[in-house]
């Protein structure tokens, strides 16, 4: 803490208040992207694996009666180390719900926003509010019931703990911070900095909240838009496109936001009245980001050049629209599209192509993770032929062992983050599903990948 007073006294009071209002403000403006798509498959994204998403008929969360199996404790990473790239879930909450009162709202808007300060990039993913994912302790349903059932269940960091917990599992990303922002905060906010600038790429029709008339837009045509309107703005979805478009339009308002507050003219205002509009945020947020955070991620964004800040939206050429049990409409995406789109905002590096074997093998082994085999059979000295048989492949072993459970699928649990290592550890152990993954961050386990090995590897594997 003193290294960051210090560090903070050294900064211009405008690049203070510029600075955490800058992410803060984007923090609010991110809310109101709104999810449009549901199920994957996907490959490994570098960093961590990802979740393959249940069939259509697998049992839907809360838009029925949901049936938990004893959620557990949502387990966030650990905190941001101020060095590499962190992730932010941004939500908001649906209106109707909102506006209803009526028990535990639903999310209407999932964002995740990314920042490298190594490679000095930002980006920011829309979460379609219909994507079908595992919602931990509740089996599949629309990912925008998730911080409803924290809500409604109780659970420890309520709804948006949950909903985090299932956007790092869905996506194998880790999530670091998680902000839920209400409705007010974004108007009173975007009105603080006399407006956004935009520039719609169609004629549109938009009803803000109070007003009894719609407002016309023009295609082509520049607006500065206040706060009350600009909600309206980044909220309709009434064009050919629907949510892909509104998507387009909301992300449109983030970086108008930031360009706003980059403007000379909205220093003096910004700091005039910073403690009251501080206080402001403050009561319109709910976070588990500290204003420490909040200042020194406000300051890397504005550091970003435009053209390193990548942002995307999951279009309808990345997936197929479907249909679950009970009649709800829901959209498969296509597994390898939205990898490449994944990809190209979470690395620094952009979408990558497949690995042919010897060139994953040669990242396995940069990667240089210890690997311990634990038996989860009745099969004798299934660990010890395991480790002698992956030892051969080049891989670090430690000290097989048994396992405290019995396995009928083998499990990878990382807990180190060993994205390469996991990717090749499942095509050796033909690990088809997300569930046979686990992500349990604990530096001091003695091993960076456990196996536990189950008895589809004990009866069937090519061992000698």
């Amino acid at each position: 803490m003193e290294k960051l007073i210090a560090w903070l006294k050294g900064l211009t009071v405008r690049q203070m208040i510029t600075g955490g209002l800058s992410l803060i403000l984007a923090l609010a403006a991110f809310v109101f992207v709104r999810g449009f798509v549901a199920t994957w498959t996907l490959t490994s994204l570098p960093g961590i694996a990802v979740t393959n998403a249940a069939p259509a008929d697998a049992t839907p969360g809360a838009d029925v009666t949901p049936t938990p199996a004893a959620p557990a404790e949502p387990q966030l990473p650990e905190p941001w180390d101020g060095a590499s790239r962190v992730n932010i879930l941004v939500m908001g909450l649906d209106y109707r719900d909102w506006e209803s009162g009526q028990g535990a709202p639903r999310s209407d808007t999932m964002i995740v926003l990314t920042v490298d300060p190594v490679s000095q990039t930002a980006g920011m993913l829309s979460i379609p509010r219909d994507m079908w994912v595992n919602i931990p302790g509740f089996g599949y349903g629309k990912i925008n019931t998730a911080f409803a059932l924290g809500e409604a269940y109780k659970l420890p960091g309520g709804g948006p703990a949950l909903a985090a917990k299932t956007v790092s599992e869905f996506l194998g990303i880790p999530i670091h911070y998680y902000a839920q922002i209400d409705f007010s905060a974004f108007v009173r906010l975007i009105d603080e900095i006399d407006g956004v600038t935009v520039v719609p790429s169609e004629d549109l029709s938009i009803d803000p909240i109070g007003y009894s008339y719609d407002v016309k837009l023009e295609a082509g045509k520049p607006y500065t838009l206040p706060g009350d309107i600009a909600l309206a703005y980044v909220r309709t979805r009434g064009t050919e496109g629907g949510d892909v478009d509104r998507a387009q339009r909301q992300q449109e308002v983030i970086l108008a936001i930031r360009d706003r507050i980059l403007s000379f003219d909205m220093a003096p205002k910004l700091i005039a009245k910073a403690p009251a509009l501080y206080q402001e945020i403050s009561d319109g947020i709910n976070t588990n980001m500290s204003l420490d955070d909040a200042i020194r991620l406000g300051l890397l964004v504005l550091n970003i050049p435009p053209e390193n800040i990548k942002h995307g939206v999951i279009g309808f050429d990345m997936v197929s629209i479907g249909e679950s049990p009970d009649g709800l409409y829901i959209f498969k995406p296509i597994p390898d599209k939205i990898r490449e789109l994944r990809d190209e905002i979470f690395t620094a590096s952009g979408a990558r192509r497949p690995l042919a074997e010897g060139e994953l093998l040669d990242l396995v082994h940069q990667e240089d993770a210890l690997v311990r085999a634990f038996n989860g059979t009745y099969v004798a000295g299934l660990a010890g032929a395991t480790t002698e048989y992956l030892s051969a492949q080049g891989l670090r072993m430690g000290e097989p062992g048994n396992a405290e459970q019995l396995y009928q699928r083998t499990v990878l649990i990382d807990h180190t983050g060993n994205p390469r290592t996991l990717t090749y550890l499942m095509q050796i152990f033909n690990i088809q599903s997300q569930s046979q993954i686990i992500l349990d961050y604990a530096p001091d386990a003695g091993e960076d990948v456990e196996i536990g090995l189950g008895d589809d590897w004990g009866y069937n594997n090519p061992m000698p």
